[in-house]
């Protein structure tokens, strides 16, 4: 009789191993396929002379222009290297505008939504801040805005949408998509637009797609662009400034 409880302890107990080890196995495999930055893409947006770029200890990239007084931090798409941001943020950097750019726990900004917390204080001289991101980015930058409306001055979905209620908020807030983005769940974009503010800016971008808002090559499950990785961003720099222009107004 103990023998057979021994041998159904080490039963049970070989199983429940072998369970956990199969969920840790296919987290690792989840974590560590993930979308890289195309460096050789990357490399030819390098800011200009007067803009400093550093990287801070915990792996965030901050674009520094001389003068700076308007802020952008960004929350980078899910699986997907913060670096393939870099060419959007030094386009912007080179417009004048601070950027910060984040770098998320296994590259998943669900896993810390907070991470603009201390950002503004190192920064005292901005006086105007903006947050936003791509995808799950996005989403988890508007959730960080939630409960710091007042701090900001507006919020940047690429790609992406909000699930926290920000309709009676004073934020501006800009919505950027491609045509060609098969990523983008449309149905849940338009369901969250009521969570929105009545007078947010929708940008639509002819021929672009779900990945070329940063630079990390095709993504799975999106449409086929028409447009460059190049173009799409400069049009995205571009919705941007106009909406930094139109709250600064």
């Amino acid at each position: 009789m103990k023998h057979m409880t021994k041998r159904r302890i080490w039963i049970i107990a070989g199983t429940t191993l072998a369970m956990l080890l199969l969920v840790f196995g296919a987290c690792a495999i989840y974590v560590f396929d993930y979308y890289r930055a195309d460096e050789g893409a990357v490399v030819p947006f390098w800011p200009e002379e007067n803009i400093t770029v550093s990287e801070l200890d915990g792996g965030d990239v901050v674009f520094e222009p001389q003068g700076a007084t308007v802020g952008f931090i960004f929350y980078p798409g899910g699986k997907v290297d913060h670096n393939a941001y870099q060419p959007l943020l030094a386009a912007l950097a080179r417009e004048g505008i601070l950027c910060v750019l984040v770098k998320m726990p296994l590259r998943l900004a669900v896993l810390d939504v907070n991470a603009a917390d201390g950002i503004r204080e190192s920064y005292p001289q901005i006086t105007d801040w903006y947050i936003g991101g791509h995808s799950l980015g996005g989403s988890m930058a508007a959730s960080y805005l939630e409960k710091h409306t007042d701090e900001y001055k507006g919020l940047v979905l690429l790609a992406s949408y909000s699930t926290a209620d920000l309709s009676d908020s004073e934020l501006r807030v800009l919505s950027v998509y491609g045509t060609e983005d098969k990523v983008l769940d449309r149905k849940k974009y338009d369901e969250n637009k009521s969570n929105l503010p009545s007078d947010f800016t929708e940008a639509v971008i002819a021929g672009g797609c779900h990945a070329y808002f940063g630079m990390y090559g095709a993504q799975d499950g999106d449409g086929v662009p028409t447009i460059s990785n190049h173009e799409q961003i400069k049009l995205t720099v571009a919705c941007i400034l106009d909406a930094l222009k139109k709250t600064e107004g």
